[in-house]
């Protein structure tokens, strides 16, 4: 028979009697059926996250689970990389017109006097635009941006003809009363910024040369765009700033070559007053003549050529553009040099014609 000994304790709240057993006898630890050794509750099953795969009894991950959420994840990723890929990418073209000027009429005709020299900006502009057109070979063009000054930001006839083209935009700054532009480069950095910013896009043709570009090329960057820098060859020295060539992602410059074709250096004989007292032909009848170099044209290269010009319309690369103008002015006996609008007839008929037999 067991022995038991109880322990008399006064406790110190209530006064109750709490009865100890000291019993050493091994029938008597912890049995849940005595009343003094009530059964401990077993502690609650742990929480289950549903996002982390269940262990099974033995402990190894569920194998299963896992491949599952890797395939998952590697056809999200599919999906990403397939719309990236499909999405074209998009450039713009920022020329600054008083740097154009100045730069190609030292190159060419000898002086950066605007009243000395014709400028053909659409010629010039469509050459650029085929320029960029073999750089960026999987991009599509946003637009030009042509920035020039003028007084009070009032159109003059030759910036009209220049925003009438397609794909051009024409920004004005002030000319000061040194014909200084003032406000130009303000106008590049807004448009620079902008574009960037909202991923209209991903690289950035500037043709500029002024210190003050800087922070405009610094603003892209920040977003992700990427700016090249193109320039025109400098009469010894150079006529781009050095901090500019620094921060811009790649340069090019165009030379001689390049230039001479747009440019003109006026004579007594070739002025303005003597070209608006000329008589001008016709729309329709330069329309015309642009039908029949086309139809030279076609004639001397094939139609293999012709399959190969045909996307890039309404634009006629820079070495057709040319050969164009220089017989169309040959058969008219007149330079069409100083008239947009005829220039534009010109193209049209050409384009018409190479339509028709395409």
């Amino acid at each position: 028979m067991a022995n038991y000994q109880w322990v008399v304790q006064a406790m110190p709240d209530d006064e109750s009697v709490r009865m100890t057993d000291h019993s050493d006898h091994p029938d008597h630890l912890d049995r849940p059926d005595r009343p003094d050794h009530p059964a401990v509750p077993a502690p609650p099953p742990a929480p289950v996250n549903p996002s982390v795969p269940s262990l099974p009894a033995s402990g190894a991950l569920d194998l299963a689970a896992v491949a599952a959420g890797i395939e998952r994840t590697n056809e999200l990723l599919t999906r990403v990389l397939a719309e990236v890929a499909t999405t074209p990418s998009t450039h713009a073209i920022f020329v600054d017109a008083g740097y154009v000027y100045a730069a190609a009429g030292r190159l060419v005709a000898g002086t950066e006097d605007r009243r000395a020299f014709d400028l053909d900006a659409e010629g010039l502009i469509e050459a650029f635009i085929d320029k960029a057109r073999m750089i960026f070979q999987d991009s599509r063009l946003l637009r030009v941006y042509w920035y020039d000054g003028a007084r009070r930001r009032i159109h003059t006839t030759e910036q009209q003809g220049i925003a009438e083209l397609p794909d051009v935009k024409v920004r004005l700054g002030n000319l000061n009363a040194n014909n200084q532009q003032k406000g130009v480069d303000s106008l590049i950095r807004s448009d620079l910024e902008s574009l960037a910013r909202h991923r209209a896009i991903s690289d950035a043709a500037l043709i500029g040369g002024d210190e003050d570009l800087v922070s405009a090329v610094e603003a892209a960057q920040g977003y992700g765009a990427r700016v090249h820098l193109w320039g025109i060859e400098a009469v010894g020295g150079r006529n781009q700033a050095e901090p500019l060539l620094w921060e811009v992602d790649s340069q090019r410059t165009f030379d001689l070559d390049f230039c001479k074709p747009y440019v003109t250096r006026r004579t007594e004989l070739h002025t303005e007053s003597a070209l608006q007292q000329a008589p001008a032909p016709s729309r329709e009848d330069v329309r015309f003549v642009g039908a029949q170099v086309a139809a030279q044209w076609l004639g001397s290269r094939g139609r293999e050529s012709l399959a190969e010009l045909m996307p890039g319309h309404p634009y006629l690369p820079g070495s057709v553009d040319q050969e164009l103008l220089v017989e169309a002015e040959r058969l008219l006996g007149l330079s069409l040099r100083g008239h947009a609008d005829l220039r534009r007839a010109l193209r049209d008929g050409f384009w018409d014609h190479l339509a028709a037999q395409y």
